[in-house]
């Protein structure tokens, strides 16, 4: 049986990101997945130029840029907040002078790219549901996969959990540490024909029915958006009037600020629901013996955003760093791969704590979002947390 020195499970950005630092630093690398590329996943579609930086440091700048020129990718140039008593901020996306934007990238497109770059990078890919972790001595040392062939076990000396939300590497791993319903979320996307956009422009929409989430609309064309909204778990459970994310989306879709540029007979697809585990729960762990969780899987979602795709790239790269290190000294056990852990925090969990804070205030003081948005102005810092935390 061929052994890997990094075996990754799941190949969405994080995964495809990760495996991708792993091969370029020389390192025999299979990328798995139950899915062929290209696919869709559900999402809000909106990605940072930071997170696309990320990627040009990977060796992709050619192919963002290549999805830009095509039209695959819409960039963004402006936010528009609205508060709960309806106040309105416009403020400019602060990143038009670089050569890769903020764009709505649809996954479609943008995972795509990314598993093209690991492939193009030396990652060897097979298709193949990951069904759980084999232990030796107490430590990871295969993936069990589930493929047309029938189950199989695939050796690695590191393993890396990459397989999103519903992760069997970080439920093995974790051995039935979860998340609480409050460090969750759940939200409904949608992409609609017929609505009259801010050119360039991103929307969201804080509202007393859905605090602390939002709702959104994002441009993916002259005459298509991405929509839709996310509220916590535990708050949506809770509800006593039990309203459905459909029901809520089409409350959406009446406020004063959306029913008039809806044109006539315009269509909703692809309406479609997930979760989200949110970073701000710091009790469960990321770096185990021979292993790490990235992305998703680990639970890098924003709070105050759902965001997770720039987390999950700086995690791919954290990853990466403290990975490469311990193959090269022959370590890979829990202990020399804390520092994974450490570095998460300062460059990820310590941010996601503080929104986590904020999105208190959001749902108990509602009155701080009107104030905010009607004082701060233009270029408010308000407005770009949320553009940077996606």
């Amino acid at each position: 049986m061929t052994t890997y020195d990094v075996l990754v499970a799941g190949a969405g950005p994080a995964g495809a990101a990760t495996a991708a630092y792993f091969a370029r630093q020389g390192f025999h690398t299979l990328m798995l997945d139950r899915h062929t590329f290209p696919r869709d996943k559900i999402c809000g579609d909106a990605v940072t130029s930071g997170a696309m930086e990320i990627l040009v440091g990977l060796g992709m700048k050619e192919a963002i840029l290549k999805a830009a020129a095509e039209q695959l990718f819409y960039p963004i140039d402006s936010i528009r907040l609205l508060s709960p008593k309806g106040y309105q901020l416009d403020t400019p996306v602060n990143d038009s002078h670089k050569e890769v934007r903020t764009y709505i990238a649809p996954r479609l497109h943008f995972d795509n790219l990314v598993y093209e770059g690991a492939l193009a990078a030396g990652v060897e890919f097979q298709q193949g549901a990951v069904q759980g972790v084999v232990r030796e001595n107490g430590r990871a040392a295969a993936l069990t996969v589930k493929t047309a062939e029938g189950t199989q076990t695939i050796a690695g000396r590191l393993i890396i959990g990459a397989d999103g939300v519903t992760s069997a590497v970080a439920r093995d791993l974790r051995q039935g540490q979860t998340f609480t319903d409050n460090h969750r979320a759940i939200a409904l996307r949608a992409y609609l024909t017929g609505l009259d956009i801010i050119p360039g422009g991103v929307e969201f929409y804080m509202y007393d029915e859905i605090l602390p989430g939002y709702a959104w609309i994002f441009p993916t064309a002259a005459n298509q958006v991405n929509i839709g909204l996310g509220m916590r778990l535990d708050i949506y459970r809770g509800q006593k009037s039990k309203t459905t994310l459909n029901q809520l989306l089409d409350h959406f879709l009446s406020l004063p600020a959306i029913k008039p540029r809806l044109q006539p007979g315009y269509t909703l697809e692809g309406v479609a629901t997930w979760q989200l585990n949110m970073g701000s729960q710091t009790n469960l762990p990321y770096a185990f013996d021979n292993a790490l969780l990235v992305g998703d899987a680990a639970g890098f979602i924003n709070p105050l955003t759902g965001g997770g795709i720039h987390n999950a790239l700086i995690s791919a790269c954290l990853a990466g760093e403290v990975g490469t290190a311990a193959l090269k000294a022959n370590d890979t056990s829990a202990a020399a791969l804390k520092r994974y852990e450490k570095l998460c925090y300062q460059q990820l969990s310590k941010d996601m704590i503080r929104s986590y804070r904020l999105q208190y205030i959001m749902l108990h003081f509602p009155f701080v979002i009107d104030w905010l948005v009607r004082r701060m102005g233009a270029n408010s810092r308000f407005a770009q947390t949320f553009i940077a935390k996606l």
